[in-house]
């Protein structure tokens, strides 16, 4: 049996979701020159704003799962869903990244959620009709000398499925709603965007931004942050938008919190985010609707030497693009009667006794009787890439006498989420439309 020793103590700190702080800055001569990098910050770190002192492991893992339950919304097809629906449409309490940025002349620093599953930037600005509550001050456009509205007839506009034109006539209004029932409106606008880099002492300003300036936004969203930054492929993300500059590259390298160094996590743009070398693999980028979310082909799983087709079962194997690669899921979905298949499997390779998940989120759960246990190998088998996954990843603590499988049946959509991304670099090309995956110890970075 294809093996590795796990150990119970480095496995509690990997239950916790990967929300991390992207403390981002960059130059723009360094970006048209190459790359960049920046810091990410776990969630969970006292550096974290989000950072809770009195919270238990139990509760972490608690609020993970939960936010993976509301995140799978988030891609769900619905025959309610408006064919209209902006491609920002996300779940907004799910962001499981923070980015720290700037907006504005002068710039005023904004702390909003990072997503690879969104597009539009946007944020709380005044004056507001209708605000959910918020640490920091408000955006206010009238401070900023480089802000301007963007007229209903500019291509800007026309670049998001949901736009309006305001009462006036001479301005493009946005709209996002959310899975939650949350949404945010406002102003579509640009404005300067300034970010700095871990490489260089000297931040700079990226002009003329296309950014959402929300004001009448409500719903689940959190007091530490305004807004959301968006990652995905659509046209308006900061990665479409960055794209000339950094030749449609970036990458991220996510350290397993089994880790005892701390060392942060890494993002990468341009040349600085090539994925090369020894061990590299390569899966194809697939075109489908919306074109915010990544989409891969996945085509097997394996248990120790046991190779699981999707296409053998009723799930959505066989299709190209059939799973979502996301940095906003913290555990992996598969097809229902697939997962099935895959559980039988991975259980046949255990032999402890079995206990009960109390969320019933995960269902395939064990007691160990010592400090370490033995984790089958778990390989993704996407096209023309099988990538292994961390074995100190593939299983989550719960409590403290609970192990758990961290995959999840799910019929209607099926995501690759960042728990099974971990000390792997993970590279975006969306000119040659490929995502690389190699072995890495992200500690290294």
């Amino acid at each position: 049996m294809a093996s590795h020793h796990h150990s119970l103590l480095s496995l509690a700190a990997s239950a916790t979701t990967f929300s991390i702080i992207l403390l981002c800055c960059f130059t723009l001569i360094e970006a048209l020159n190459g790359g960049f990098s920046v810091d990410l910050i776990h969630r969970d770190s006292p550096d974290s704003p989000f950072y809770n002192a009195s919270e238990t492991h139990s509760q972490r893992v608690a609020k993970a799962l939960r936010r993976s339950i509301n995140r799978v919304n988030h891609f769900k097809p619905s025959s309610s869903v408006s064919p209209n629906l902006a491609q920002t449409d996300i779940i907004s309490n799910s962001g499981e990244y923070l980015m720290k940025y700037s907006v504005g002349t002068p710039p005023v620093a904004i702390l909003g959620v990072a997503d690879t599953g969104s597009d539009l930037i946007w944020l709380q600005c005044k004056p507001c009709t209708e605000c959910y509550k918020q640490a920091a001050p408000f955006f206010d456009p009238d401070m900023s000398t480089t802000y301007k509205s963007i007229s209903c007839t500019s291509p800007q506009c026309e670049s998001l499925r949901k736009t309006s034109c305001s009462n006036d006539g001479t301005s493009c209004q946005y709209s996002v709603s959310y899975g939650d029932r949350s949404f945010s409106n406002g102003d579509l606008a640009v404005d300067t965007f300034t970010l700095g880099s871990t490489t260089s002492d000297h931040p700079v300003s990226l002009p003329e931004t296309i950014i959402g300036c929300g004001h009448d936004n409500n719903g689940h969203f959190d007091a530490k942050g305004s807004g959301i930054v968006g990652l995905g492929g659509g046209t308006v993300s900061l990665v479409s938008q960055l794209s000339s500059s950094i030749s449609g590259k970036f990458s991220y390298c996510l350290v397993p919190l089994t880790s005892r160094d701390e060392k942060s996590s890494k993002l990468k743009f341009g040349s600085e985010a090539v994925v090369s070398g020894p061990g590299t693999v390569s899966t194809p980028l697939v075109p489908n609707s919306p074109d915010t979310f990544y989409f891969l082909t996945l085509e097997a799983m394996s248990v120790g030497s046991k190779r699981l087709e999707l296409s053998g079962s009723s799930g959505s194997g066989g299709v190209e693009g059939n799973i979502i690669i996301d940095s906003g899921t913290t555990v992996t979905m598969l097809p229902t009667e697939f997962y099935s298949e895959f559980e039988s499997a991975v259980a046949e390779e255990i032999d402890l006794e079995r206990g009960d998940d109390p969320s019933r989120f995960l269902s395939l759960c064990y007691k160990p009787t010592s400090d370490s246990i033995e984790i089958p190998s778990i390989t993704a088998h996407f096209t023309g890439a099988d990538v292994k996954l961390n074995p100190d990843t593939t299983f989550i603590q719960i409590n403290e006498e609970l192990l758990c499988l961290a995959f999840r049946a799910n019929q209607e959509i099926t995501i690759f989420g960042n728990l099974a991304q971990s000390n792997l670099l993970v590279g975006y090309d969306l000119v040659k439309k490929t995502v690389s995956f190699k072995p890495t110890d992200c500690t290294k970075l």
